[in-house]
């Protein structure tokens, strides 16, 4: 009794909220508190909750949070949707967590709504699997408009960028662009890197590789961008924008832990400062990374922790794939004499091509098992010994 009596109270109170918070002028607001009302009276028995709970296999807990809005007597239409999303390659559990986040798709005419989205954003060239993890990643595009919101966005961002690819890669790699606010955060930002100076193909370069750094209230991406100028970046060079998502991405405390990590190895602030110039993304990656390259170098491989500082690109490889079996195999050559000494770019920077005709082919005929050796190396850093954290 006492816990029933609790419900009843927890509904009234949404209630209230609803009324306070919804103008009478929406339609659903009628809809939603006929809802509320039926699933007040026995939200056990309530068809939509039965169907969701034996249907997609929720909870009774999770089917009351789906289903509150949700009232419909047949399972005609929700069947037709969730029949439409497993044709389209969607997983039961994916089918679910849609649902779950939008219940309100079992509305949903999926021939007339649903199917045109798929085929706009297909036609753009993106393969199944991937639209598949885009709507799955934000299935609120399924409750979008196609002509008064998807497709106007769409050629908005395509205009941006210059071509649909471009715009469909950007939506791959963050498919919250979708619905959009192009106007209130993208297009202002990309102004104020244009009245700085950055040239439009950098522009479109960086917003194509990271375009959710570009989605913040365009005040404090103009502080951002003024402070990388006064850290004294070239507008006119990739870096600066490459900084600009650096400072997006890591917040203050995050970036004064890592400030804090270097000069435990020795870098002094301006030190640090000049490296992040130089590649900003030491600022970046992770304090466990940045500990087990700079232990590897200075107290394994034996090189000076200012030396590193100077030529910070070295942090932008993978530590167990290419750092460790590529300064193992070093040592390697170095103790039979094979080389004299060691250069960080030339060692970690090459491309595998390169290194293996400058470290292994070059020595074959002195030491034949040098190959061998080397995917020993590999092997070893892969297997588990040396981690980055």
């Amino acid at each position: 009794m006492f816990n029933r009596h609790s419900k009843d109270i927890s509904i009234l109170h949404r209630l209230s909220y609803i009324v306070t918070n919804n103008s009478f002028s929406n339609p659903s607001f009628f809809v939603r508190v006929r809802c509320i009302s039926k699933a007040s009276s026995d939200p056990s028995q309530s068809f939509a909750v039965s169907y969701l709970k034996e249907k997609l296999g929720f909870s009774p807990e999770s089917a009351m949070a789906a289903g509150w809005y949700l009232f419909f007597k047949t399972p005609d239409k929700p069947d037709s949707v969730v029949a439409f999303l497993d044709k389209h390659g969607f997983s039961k559990t994916q089918i679910k967590k849609i649902i779950a986040s939008r219940s309100g798709l079992l509305y949903s005419n999926a021939e007339k709504t649903l199917l045109p989205k798929l085929e706009f954003f297909l036609s753009k060239g993106v393969s199944s699997p991937e639209l598949t993890k885009i709507l799955f990643t934000n299935p609120k595009i399924l409750t979008c408009s196609l002509e008064k919101n998807i497709v106007p966005c769409f050629n908005q961002l395509s205009n941006v960028l210059q071509s649909d690819s471009k715009a469909m890669t950007a939506i791959k790699r963050y498919p919250f662009l979708f619905p959009c606010k192009l106007d209130a955060h993208l297009l202002p930002n990309i102004s104020i890197l244009r009245d700085n100076g950055v040239p439009e193909s950098n522009i479109i370069s960086m917003f194509n590789y990271h375009p959710r750094s570009f989605v913040v209230n365009p005040d404090q991406f103009k502080e951002i961008v003024k402070k990388v100028k006064e850290i004294g970046f070239d507008p006119l060079l990739l870096k600066f924008i490459l900084a600009v998502i650096v400072f997006r991405k890591v917040g203050k405390p995050a970036m004064e832990r890592k400030f804090d990590v270097y000069k435990k190895w020795g870098w002094s602030e301006l030190e640090i400062w000049e490296a992040f110039r130089r590649y900003p993304n030491v600022l970046e990656i992770s304090e466990e990374k940045i500990v087990a390259i700079m232990d590897f170098l200075v107290n394994k491989m034996g090189f000076q922790s200012l030396l590193i500082a100077n030529q910070p690109s070295v942090f932008r490889q993978s530590f167990e794939k290419r750092i460790v079996p590529r300064g193992l195999f070093a040592q390697d050559l170095l103790s039979k004499g094979l080389i004299r000494n060691l250069g960080l770019s030339t060692l970690f920077d090459t491309s595998e091509k390169v290194f293996v005709q400058m470290f292994v082919n070059k020595y074959e005929y002195k030491a034949p098992e040098l190959l061998m050796l080397y995917k020993e190396k590999q092997d070893l850093a892969i297997g588990g010994k040396y981690r980055s954290g």
